[in-house]
């Protein structure tokens, strides 16, 4: 009989209790810097009827044309596992009749899904966590959201291995304009141009900006810039957002290529781009998005939010995931093991992380608390139990000393607050 090999489905992975921990030390941070902003944490299921995305995204951009998982349930409705979060929150905004209270300043973060050829820093299955803020035309939300991104990606350490990029791509007048300019310029160039950008150039144009295919580099250095097609309220508005980030001290250059792959985008977008992680950049992005709840048939909404990648910045950030402190509780003889499970016990309840193992000798389950990195091992044998004490070692300076049972927990404090200093 054969045992059947099982493997994660390519694109995939398993997170084990190490990156869970980094995941979450890179959620916990972000959240905290969150809150100071006053953002609120929410959540969208995973799954999501396809026209929250092929209404919004638009159907030539790469996510809905190319990378979607979307299929057909039992009932015959159409869904799709979610590819970003930014649409999924306009739903809910809808859906849950949220008009009445904006502003509005969210925080999420969860698994997305896009089927993409795995690399270095991407997956089918990745995770990020982002931030949307609803109801606030001015440019001073622009501003805030950016130096919010910017503030935690200072908390994470990798801010100096990044750069901010940002660009205005206007309103829809500028960008029409801006369109048709382009379109004229690069058809005569079509012949020469990749085939993702012969395609584009019928559905998409202002993506062809994006290629990283060499040629279209080239053409592109003679190619009309957005900025020369912006009219003067965008451009008020661009002037506005830049001089927001220098007084709050936010570096950043101006790419005029910047144009990001969703038609909900409108005037500022911007990106977090890195040189650590091979082909794959950006590390956070996001821009305004002021038509979006408008095309999903609500009212007129202003919004701009971002997305960052957990998987990327767990490659990047140099900050540790702190474990938290445990005990050891020992037992030196099998008449005492059903005590050292009570004694834990009580210690959990009185907030302490406590692990008795399961089996071993005192020597293998001292190496083992040892190497999960216990700060003190409560040990108890026949005669500790019967006198209601028990022998505390910290395993920091292994200095050790006989306690009460009732008194474990203060003597454990203590010993903390000395492996702490």
């Amino acid at each position: 009989m054969t045992v059947m090999s099982l493997q994660n489905v390519r694109g995939t992975h398993d997170l084990l209790p190490e990156e869970c921990a980094r995941h979450r030390m890179i959620i916990d941070t972000a959240l905290q810097v969150a809150t100071l902003y006053g953002f609120e944490e929410m959540a969208t299921p995973i799954l999501e009827s396809s026209e929250v995305f092929k209404r919004t995204l638009g159907d030539a951009s790469d996510i809905v044309s190319k990378e979607m998982y979307t299929f057909e349930d039992r009932g015959g409705d159409s869904v799709t596992l979610r590819p970003e979060g930014t649409a999924p929150i306009a739903r809910a905004f809808l859906s849950q009749g949220l008009m009445q209270k904006l502003p509005i300043k969210f925080f999420y973060h969860g698994p997305m899904f896009r089927y993409e050829r795995p690399q270095k820093g991407r997956q089918r299955q990745f995770h990020q966590f982002g931030a949307e803020l609803l109801g606030v035309a001015n440019s001073w939300g622009d501003v805030e959201c950016i130096a919010m991104a910017d503030t935690i990606l200072k908390k994470l350490e990798v801010r100096e291995l990044s750069s901010l990029e940002i660009n205005s791509i206007g309103d829809m007048a500028s960008r029409t304009a801006f369109r048709t300019a382009l379109v004229n310029y690069l058809s005569k160039f079509e012949a020469q141009l990749s085939d993702d950008s012969k395609k584009r150039l019928l559905t998409n144009p202002l993506r062809i900006l994006d290629s990283k295919n060499e040629k279209d580099q080239e053409i592109l250095k003679g190619a009309p810039l957005l900025k020369d097609h912006l009219n003067e309220d965008s451009q008020k508005r661009f002037s506005e957002v830049t001089n927001g980030l220098e007084k709050l001290g936010v570096k950043f250059t101006i790419n005029p290529m910047l144009v990001r792959g969703l038609d909900y985008y409108s005037h500022s977008v911007f990106e977090y781009k890195t040189t650590a992680l091979g082909a794959q950049d950006a590390i956070l992005s996001g821009g305004r998005y002021d038509t979006l709840i408008e095309t999903m048939g609500g009212p007129s909404t202003p919004g701009i939010g971002w997305a960052a990648g957990i998987e990327r910045l767990s490659l990047l950030s140099p900050v540790k995931a702190t474990p938290l402190a445990n005990v050891a509780v020992i037992p030196v003889h099998g008449d005492v093991e059903a005590d050292a499970f009570v004694i834990a016990n009580r210690l959990r309840n009185e907030g302490f992380v406590a692990e008795v193992d399961f089996s071993g000798n005192m020597s293998k389950r001292m190496k083992k608390a040892n190497q999960r990195g216990a700060f003190a091992a409560v040990i108890i044998g026949p005669d500790e139990v019967k006198a209601g004490t028990c022998m505390l070692k910290n395993l920091g300076d292994g200095s050790q000393a006989s306690v009460a049972i009732s008194d474990l927990p203060l003597h454990l404090k203590t010993v903390l607050k000395t492996a702490d200093n």
